[in-house]
């Protein structure tokens, strides 16, 4: 008999072979209720004591038997067992923490101890459901768009933008670094003629931050676009993106997002906000100054605040950045060259995309690097590609994890990294 996975069950079959784990047992005396747990759902088995003797908490079962309608089960289906086998035993002498109920009050941090058993709850697995369909989406809107998946280096000889901090690493006994973007990779591709990339890939700062929102090793969704008129067709791009996703996780996540208590809106309109208007805005509304060249973590969530209120959004484009605050290769703004032609958006309080249109003639990007203080040989692999006709181009790279974090409202980025990297976490 072939296995059928829980949430392909079917009123109208008359027997079926059901593997996973031991969600819960409830002992009513002659008759004993089990729910089975695998990746699909939970099922109702109806079972004899005999049968489960020897059987406990998560153990890895087989189970053949009859399905029977039952109102009161999940899914409105049981299934009266005829034969169970034990595919695995379990060995530990207490769970570090209850997997089969619905709240937990474990620490986040005793959770990440013992991931891939807090991996095992429902709840906590649904937000990698969640986050796999974003990847999906992702992908599929821009393959539409004509866009080609690329993988570029992570090890890599230089800074690629600069500011935050690099991880060092020994590269057969020369200094090597692992990248913090793929942004000149990225860029290099649009000029080799594919025009237009994109890469889900690990990325790596080595920033001294233990925040809710910071990672030291986080998922990068990552666009680049050559030909474009300016920022704001980017902008455009990814406002359809945001839009496809929202559909496309409707589709694929309805359990997911009822149990996360999650509706998303019919439709996404993100406004356009210069960063000095939003600085006016902090300030004048929520009495908040911000720093030079841009706006905190605390301006973040007041600029959310005003635009959720004024045009009911829970996203907002922030634009005109400052030369000084953008990486070597952003564009300057041909009406104010004290501006870029740059973008961060905001969702719900939280910087997740940051974007712009690059420079892309040579002898401009040259002079940049020398402003920036840097030596224009380190980054020929990086420039050679200027000279051949560069076409005007640009990008945005989305936290994957602070994307998925918003979507379902957690409150720690750790809950939306599957195995999490920050300044203090190495295992497991």
């Amino acid at each position: 008999m072939k296995r059928v996975f829980i949430e392909e069950i079917k009123a109208s079959e008359e027997e079926v072979l059901l593997k996973g784990w031991v969600h819960k047992i409830n002992d009513l005396g002659k008759i004993i209720f089990v729910k089975l747990r695998d990746k699909s759902g939970i099922a109702q088995l109806v079972c004899t004591k005999e049968q489960i003797e020897d059987i406990r908490l998560e153990t890895a079962i087989e189970v053949k038997g009859k399905v029977k309608e039952n109102k009161k089960a999940p899914n409105g289906i049981e299934v009266e067992v005829n034969e169970i086998k034990v595919i695995s035993k379990t060995y530990y002498e207490k769970l570090p923490f209850e997997i089969n109920s619905f709240k937990d009050k474990t620490a986040l941090e005793t959770q990440l101890d013992h991931r891939t058993i807090a991996l095992r709850r429902p709840k906590i697995r649904a937000i990698f459901k969640v986050q796999s369909e974003i990847e999906t989406a992702f992908k599929d809107f821009l393959k539409n768009k004509k866009f080609e998946q690329i993988h570029t280096a992570k090890i890599i000889d230089s800074s690629t933008e600069g500011g935050s901090e690099m991880f060092t690493i020994n590269y057969f006994d020369r200094r090597a670094f692992l990248a913090q973007s793929p942004q000149f990779y990225k860029q290099m591709m649009v000029g080799a003629g594919f025009e237009r990339v994109f890469e889900v890939g690990h990325a790596y700062r080595a920033e001294l931050h233990n925040t809710w929102r910071h990672l030291n090793e986080y998922v990068s969704l990552d666009v680049e676009m050559g030909f474009i008129k300016d920022e704001f067709e980017l902008m455009n791009l990814e406002e359809e993106f945001i839009n496809y996703l929202y559909k496309h996780l409707k589709n694929t996540c309805k359990k997911e997002l009822e149990i996360y208590e999650i509706e998303l809106t019919d439709e996404v309109k993100i406004p356009r906000i210069t960063l000095k208007e939003a600085q006016e805005i902090i300030l004048e509304k929520y009495d908040k100054q911000s720093p030079i060249g841009n706006i905190d973590a605390q301006g973040e969530v007041l600029i959310s605040k005003y635009v959720k209120e004024k045009y009911n959004s829970d996203y907002v484009f922030l634009t005109k950045y400052p030369v000084a605050k953008r990486p070597l290769y952003t564009m300057p703004d041909e009406i104010d060259n004290t501006l870029t032609k740059s973008f961060d958006l905001i969702f719900d309080g939280l910087e997740i995309t940051t974007g712009g249109q690059r420079i892309n003639d040579y002898f401009m990007i040259k002079e940049n690097i020398i402003k920036f203080g840097l030596k224009p040989e380190d980054f020929e692999f990086y420039t050679e590609t200027f000279k051949y006709g560069m076409p005007p181009h640009g990008g945005f790279a989305i936290g994957l994890e602070r994307l998925t974090m918003k979507i379902l409202k957690l409150s720690n980025i750790r809950e939306a990294t599957l195995v999490p990297r920050d300044m203090k976490r190495l295992t497991p």
